[in-house]
């Protein structure tokens, strides 16, 4: 199986259906214009497919190697091709210009992360992980913090890392118990140990920057008493080259189901020297910036091996020969059919589609009000994409990893027995693809966050003007003949959302165990409405190009695939509505000791 690239798409989302174009008075968008979008999209499509995705296997067999004077090796072929990725200037694409960095729009760079991530997610973890850490810096470093990491740290001349979990606290930060000494020359020193810190250690960059949250003595307990350190793996000398090793080591690595190209590590901070960042006791507002972007990325992960294993699956089904067509033989000179003749393979096979492309419309399309929000004069627009990145960011990663996954089992089933084995790529991508579901923050806590934070937010703004858009969408098309499988379909799901949305404020007040049992119910509930609205925006951009005599077939398959997702997929809606609503009685009606 090769790897192709969704180049076409997804100058099909930016150009017609979230006209990038449009802004291109806007500074930040200045140097976006399609024509250069275009080459990238091209150039990216190529640097994933001929250089990452061969890498893909060999990462998920050799795997990392820890050594006992604590460094880390990555599979064969990684370091090359990281250097390739520094030199071909791919992370310096969303970067600030300051800092060397090209400034292109995040719903630009979010294309090249989908098709790395897609062609090989383990590595394309490294470069993820480092983009974190200089958002951060960016955000709340010092002019000189800023000077000294962020062109290193741009350019992924230096990786980085976020170092939050310990043995006794994952998603509870309040139970952290890493220290911070404060020092006479304004450094700390950091004592304690972090699990689970993918890309803590390896061979690809000379120096690591790892973000460490940690207690400075004395601080409030709970997580009003975190802070948050630059700890790098070599002390940068005067002139901010890697000095003398700091005293940060990779106890080991962790053997993992899936991911195995990436090292995910036990790092051990022994009285390691430390710079804070920002103020004492506003360390986890900070890593916050990395976590929600970290978030997104991971939303789009699960798009990304979803891709994959679609395509491995399609390949697969139009190969395979296994039965007959209920309607008679559609090889006939053949001892078979191929098993892409048969409705429940195809069934598998258009709900990937639709949740494929429905999610990376959703990605995109949320990138873009993010970007608006940091560059658009108007402060309308400012405040609706803060609004809307805020409430959809728990809905992508929980709705997007779980869909995702759904996918490459679905893609696993496709290919039957055979997709068992680790002779073709289905398997690796399943079990990749099962970590986004988990990392930075499980699904549940992304649901809860979700119901019991975002919708109430700023008095509900962000929901209230999502339901005004897709009423207003429904309404500006409702006399379009084409497009009425569309807009009838999202007024239903819509009424259901609205309807859920009613309910949690009546019950979840009243019973907070309400508001528990209905947030899984409800993410979905919203994630599958979000896709109708993608889907109603990109079958207008189609049709309105099959409409002006447009041959290419690409239209007509986009707005095939978007009638299946509203006849087939969306319905789903229904039933998420009215499990949600059977409150938490049931949920809860077994003591503890009966489980």
């Amino acid at each position: 199986m090769t790897y192709q690239p969704p180049v076409r798409d997804y100058a099909f989302l930016l150009r017609e259906v979230l006209g990038l174009e449009q802004y291109a008075a806007l500074p930040a968008f200045a140097d976006a214009s399609m024509d250069t979008v275009d080459q990238i999209l091209e150039e990216a499509g190529r640097f994933t497919a001929e250089v990452l995705a061969p890498l893909n296997g060999v990462g998920d067999k050799e795997g990392c190697h820890w050594s006992p004077d604590f460094t880390v090796t990555t599979p064969t072929g990684f370091k090359e091709a990281y250097a390739q990725l520094v030199e071909g200037g791919w992370p310096a694409l969303g970067a600030d210009p300051a800092f060397g960095g090209q400034g292109l729009p995040y719903v630009v760079s979010l294309a090249f992360s989908e098709m790395s991530s897609s062609a090989n997610m383990a590595f394309s973890m490294y470069p993820g992980l480092t983009h974190g850490a200089y958002s951060a810096i960016h955000a709340a470093g010092t002019d000189e913090q800023k000077a000294l990491y962020l062109p290193k740290l741009a350019s992924f001349e230096w990786g980085g890392t976020m170092n939050l979990t310990e043995p006794q606290c994952g998603t509870d930060l309040g139970l952290l118990r890493t220290k911070a000494a404060p020092q006479p020359d304004g450094t700390y020193k950091i004592s304690g140990q972090k699990i689970w810190i993918s890309s803590g250690e390896h061979d690809l960059t000379p120096n690591i920057v790892h973000l460490v949250l940690a207690r400075i003595e004395g601080a409030p307990a709970g997580t009003r008493g975190i802070s948050l350190f630059i700890v790098p793996k070599f002390i940068p000398d005067k002139d901010g080259a890697p000095g003398v090793r700091n005293s940060v080591k990779c106890l080991g690595l962790e053997e993992k189901m899936g991911i195995h190209g990436n090292a995910t590590c036990v790092i051990s901070h022994e009285e390691a020297t430390g710079w804070l960042i920002g103020e004492e006791n506003r360390g986890l507002a900070i890593m916050f910036i990395m976590m929600n972007e970290a978030r997104l990325g991971v939303g789009m992960q699960g798009i990304a091996q979803a891709e994959a294993a679609y395509q491995a699956a399609a390949e697969f089904a139009k190969d395979r020969l296994q039965g007959r067509s209920l309607t008679g033989p559609k090889n006939p000179d053949g001892p078979a059919d191929p098993i892409i003749v048969h409705p429940d393979v195809r069934r598998m096979l258009m709900e990937a589609r639709a949740i494929v492309e429905g999610g990376r419309c959703f990605l995109a399309w949320t990138a873009l009000h993010g970007d608006l929000a940091a560059a658009s004069p108007d402060e309308s627009v400012r405040q609706k994409g803060r609004d809307y990145m805020a409430l959809m960011t728990p809905v992508l990663k929980g709705f997007l990893t779980d869909r995702g996954f759904n996918v490459c089992s679905d893609a696993m089933q496709v290919h039957g027995g055979a997709g068992f084995t680790e002779h073709l790529p289905v398997s690796q991508y399943l079990r990749d693809c099962r970590i986004a579901l988990i990392y930075e923050g499980t699904n549940g806590v992304q649901a809860l966050d979700l119901v019991g934070r975002k919708l109430a937010a700023e008095g509900g703004r962000g929901v209230s003007a999502f339901f005004a858009e897709l009423d207003a969408f429904v309404a500006d098309n409702a006399a379009d003949e084409t497009l009425k499988p569309f807009t009838e379909g999202l007024a239903k799901a819509k009424a259901e959302l609205q309807e859920a949305t009613f309910w949690l404020m009546q019950n979840g007040l009243a019973n907070p165990d309400n508001a528990g049992a209905a947030s899984t119910d409800y993410m979905h509930l919203f994630g599958y409405v979000a896709l109708a609205y993608m889907w109603g925006l990109m079958a207008k951009a189609a049709q309105a190009k099959v409409g002006a005599g447009d041959a290419d077939p690409f239209y007509g398959r986009k707005l095939t695939v978007g009638r299946y997702y509203f006849a087939r997929v969306l319905p789903q809606t229904a039933a998420h509505l009215a499990k949600l609503k059977a409150g938490a009685e049931t949920l809860m009606a077994l003591p503890a000791e009966a489980f």
